[in-house]
Parts: C-alpha cells; structure tokens; sequence
C-alpha cells in the first residue's frame, strides 16, 4: 500500500473556516442531541456525545439500502441521506450522512434531500426545494409525486451529469430508507414527465455505486462530535486500492496521527465496511480534523489523486 504524505494546504482550508463556525455552536449542539450514546465502560473506548443525526450505529455499506437504526423514541427513526461532496479532481459524487426523523421516514427522508441542511459543510444538496409526496406501491416501485411544472428543465448551472446526480441523491436516499432496491418513478400532474431534463417515463434505477458514491466515506465519528479517551475508532465505507488507506487526524497544519485501515474487500462495485483505532495522545484538547483516504498507487504521479472524506470533531 502506498500512503500519500500529510494533507495540501487546499484539503486543511476547510478545516480553518469549519473550526471558526464550530467554536461557536459547541455548547449548543452539545445540549441539543436528543438522543446522546451513553459511555461505553471501556477506559479505552472515546466517549461519543454525537448529534441528533448519529444517535445510533447505522448500517455500514451504503451501496446496499441501509436499515435505519432503531431509537428509543417510537415516533422517530434515523434515516440515511445522500448529499453531494467533490470527489478527485473536484467531480461531484455522493456522501451519506444518517439524520433522525419523525413522521412517515420516506417523506421525511426526501424532505431532507430537498430542503435539509447536511450536518457536513463539506456536503451539499443539487436540490431547489421542493414538497415532494412519496409513496410505496404493491408493485414494489416508490414513487414520488413532484409538483406541477416543477423543475422539469435543469437549473442555471445544473450539468447533465448533476442532474443525474441529483435524482440519484433521492433513489439511494429512499432505497436506504425502504432497505431495498426498490425503482424510483418519479411523477406530476401535468404532461411533461421530466425531471432536470432528464425523461422520467421509466423509473430510475440505482446507478452504478462505484460512479456515484464516494469512495471513502466516513460513518462515525459524525461532524461536530464531541469525543474522549485515549483512543478514537472510526468507521466507514471504502473501496481502495488493495482494501486499503490511510486515516489521519490533523490539528491545525499538524498530522498528529495516521494509521491504516483495512476494509473487507474492493474491486466489486459496492463499498466495504472498515474500522480503525486512531491514538488521541497527541490531539491535545480542541477542534481536531479527522480525514480518511483511498489509497493512491501511483503516489500522486498519475490521476487525480486519492478519494477524501473528513469529520471536524472536538475532543474533550
């Protein structure tokens, strides 16, 4: 495996301006999480004060549907969202992040495709905003009712391939919500059956996870966590050369630590769980990015280097 050496100064700048915003909204969100992970018992172990959105360990393998995980409230569940990130060479891919709903999780979870609010700054929606009515029929085909008119040309600025994108930021997001690959017909009441330009007369598929999907996406710790301990584990999805990158934790313009993750395979066109132990010694107290990579074979020589996902986090 060959590790790229610590972050550009282009991949940090992110942090300064998500650390500024941060500083400012810890205490509150720290007092707002409905549902905090109680203390693991494991002196080893960080003590996790996640947001609403991660109150529980969600399914690892975005490229299948993700089963939302159960919570304590009866009148919520926690739902998988797709967003959009910059991928290598800055082309827009999709990143999950798991957000609590109350009400029907399908409705909900479109809501928060269209008009939600990523808890990553690095994420965005392709979206306009839009109420969206979605349904499950017996034929085994959701279905999303769209309102007259309603976008049916693309936006100013809006490629072909964010189009596409977009529709596939609502099909992942409400097969990971039904836990099936279930086709997507999206509908409306007047007679031009597109969506962004694209022809809506067939229901849209799932495309391909290894052209739409990230190939690194961090799953826990979640932004703005704050953790303790002498350890923190962080989990994700991948699809990297050899099953295998590098996780590193930065302060600053500093790299206090990296080690290596091993996920469970690559190659196929799905992603693969991992987990991997980063030491906190060095992390001191305070704002703290953690980045996690696909591996780069060529060491930067050829390509547009190693897919990127990172979580600002605070240790305590």
């Amino acid at each position: 495996m060959t590790f790229p050496p610590s972050p550009t100064p282009a991949r940090v700048r992110r942090w300064a301006g998500a650390a500024a915003l941060l500083a400012g909204t810890l205490a509150l969100a720290a007092c707002a999480s409905d549902d905090p992970v109680p203390a693991s018992g494991d002196a080893k172990e960080p003590t996790k004060k996640p947001a609403a959105s991660t109150s529980q360990e969600p399914t690892q393998d975005p490229t299948s549907p993700a089963e939302p995980s159960e919570t304590s409230d009866p009148s919520g569940a926690v739902v998988p969202v797709y967003y959009v990130g910059d991928g290598p060479g800055g082309k827009p891919v999709l990143f999950r992040e798991f957000h609590k709903v109350t009400g029907d999780p399908l409705t909900e979870a479109a809501k928060l495709v269209t008009a939600g609010t990523p808890d990553d700054p690095d994420y965005r929606t392709l979206w306009p905003q839009v109420d969206l009515s979605v349904g499950y029929g017996s034929d085994g085909v959701l279905t999303v009712e769209v309102p007259s008119d309603a976008f049916t040309e693309r936006p100013d600025g809006m490629t072909e391939r964010g189009a596409e994108l977009a529709v596939q930021q609502l099909v992942y997001t409400l097969q990971g919500v039904q836990q099936e690959r279930a086709p997507v017909q999206i509908t409306r009441s007047g007679g031009d059956a597109r969506i962004f330009g694209l022809s809506s007369d067939a229901p849209f598929e799932q495309a391909s996870p290894l052209r739409t999907l990230s190939l690194v996406n961090i799953t826990s710790p979640a932004e703005g966590d704050t953790v303790t301990g002498d350890t923190l584990k962080v989990t994700g999805v991948a699809n990297s050369f050899e099953a295998s990158g590098p996780c590193r934790l930065i302060v600053g313009d500093r790299e206090v630590a990296i080690e290596g993750y091993q996920s469970e395979g690559w190659m196929d066109d799905k992603l693969y769980p991992f987990e991997v132990e980063l030491p906190l010694a060095d992390a001191g107290t305070g704002d703290v990015l953690v980045q996690c990579e696909t591996d780069d074979p060529t060491g930067g020589t050829e390509g547009d280097g190693p897919a990127v996902d990172t979580k600002l986090i605070h240790v305590g």
